[in-house]
């Protein structure tokens, strides 16, 4: 049944975004993006934003009319505090919204220099009183720790004046805000400063003391579901949350736009009395066809059970697979069209693609394929081909088929 009709805020939509392609992604959907840049980043690997771009990436999110929140997050060492020192003063040069941190001395350091903060889930905040504490410091919102119950956050709203933001969708870590060291035991490299090699993932055994190895269902003891409360948006906004965040600066950009999309159709829905349960299982569904390891509502009606570990996958379980089919080299923006080799598949009209790159994303059918000598309705690997496209893409940019395997 919809809902009536609501006059209350809606909570702003964060989407975690790791170069432009994914800004282009979610640009019609989100009201902000959370980005990092080549340092102090809890997502190393997300590195195509440099400090020396920082302007011109802000830039381009505000030509959107989005809000700009760069998170550095990581901890700080006694060598790292020099670096930090230009970092915040190209940040505070900048038109970014906030910082995103919970080191004392990235936030201190912030304060300093006239930004507005934002406290990371990695600080854990788990009560009202360390949100007003965080307040006191400077801090203009507190991202609130992934183990506290819907009622918790509840008790929290009604004695604090701060911005609250929540994750509502992505992975869920093992470890208490993300504060794990399994990564830094086993390779040497730390989830804490950004290089977590995820062996929560891996395929481990349970073994006895005396050497033999227990039965057990599945393999993948360590690794969670996903969170993805899109069934749940009225009781999120009814507990007065300012933002609603999504993780995922990392999977593809796929996942970006259609989890952008989804969130921004819900909110809006609620908003104008449509929303309902049949519509939030529908979007479920379509999320699902994205980069996922399973889905469960976290710590939010209760500490999970064994409901929320994904113990036969550890990666993604989505059914929807994207196959590489081959590179853009070169464009045509009068004509609409691009040319594409083929290297590792072929092509069909009616196929759906992306064509994706740093600054790059389309999603589309196959509308047209043509060779030397016109039209045809298929290519073969090896071939080199013109594409009708429906916006601009790149040379070097890669074309994926998206598929349901048999």
């Amino acid at each position: 049944m919809d809902q009536p009709a609501k006059s209350g805020k809606i909570p702003e939509l964060m989407m975690g975004v790791k170069n432009r392609a994914a800004l282009s992604a979610c640009q019609d959907h989100a009201n902000g993006v959370y980005f990092s840049i080549d340092r102090f980043s809890l997502r190393a690997r997300a590195c195509d934003i440099t400090l020396d771009d920082l302007n011109s990436f802000v830039a381009d999110v505000k030509e959107q009319d989005m809000n700009a929140y760069l998170a550095l997050n990581t901890v700080i060492y006694p060598d790292d505090l020099p670096e930090l020192d230009d970092v915040i003063d190209a940040v505070a040069s900048s038109d970014v919204d906030a910082v995103i941190a919970w080191d004392p001395a990235v936030i201190t350091k912030a304060v300093d220099a006239g930004l507005r903060v934002h406290i990371s889930t990695q600080a854990n905040v788990s009560n009202w009183q360390t949100v007003n504490f965080y307040a006191s410091l400077g801090a203009s919102r507190v991202v609130l720790a992934r183990e506290l119950s819907l009622e918790q956050i509840k008790d929290i709203r009604q004695n604090t004046d701060t911005e609250l933001e929540v994750f509502v969708h992505g992975a869920m870590c093992q470890a208490i805000s993300g504060r794990c060291y399994l990564s830094a035991y086993v390779l040497g490299k730390s989830g804490n400063c950004g290089e977590c090699s995820q062996p929560c993932r891996w395929g481990w055994k349970l073994v006895g003391e005396d050497g033999s190895e227990v039965d057990i269902e599945g393999k993948y003891l360590l690794s969670a579901r996903d969170l993805c409360m899109i069934e749940h948006i009225p009781e999120l906004i009814d507990a007065g949350i300012d933002a609603f965040k999504v993780e995922g600066r990392l999977r593809d950009t796929r996942y970006t736009s259609t989890v952008s999309r989804c969130y921004r159709e819900a909110l809006d829905s609620y908003r104008d009395g449509t929303y309902s349960r049949e519509k939030a299982a529908g979007w479920k569904e379509e999320m699902s066809s994205v980069f996922n390891r399973g889905f469960s509502t976290g710590f939010y009606f209760g500490i999970p059970g064994p409901d929320g570990m994904s113990i036969e996958r550890d990666m993604n379980i989505s059914v929807v697979k994207r196959q590489a089919v081959g590179i853009v080299t070169n464009y045509y923006r009068k004509q609409g069209a691009a040319e594409v080799k083929l290297l590792e598949a072929g092509l069909e009209v009616g196929d759906d693609i992306i064509i994706e790159g740093k600054n790059t994303y389309l999603e589309q059918k196959v509308t047209e394929i043509r060779n030397d000598d016109g039209p045809v309705h298929r290519a073969e690997p090896g071939d080199v081909v013109g594409l009708a496209i429906g916006n601009k893409v790149r040379e070097n940019d890669r074309v994926y088929k998206l598929e349901v395997p048999n």
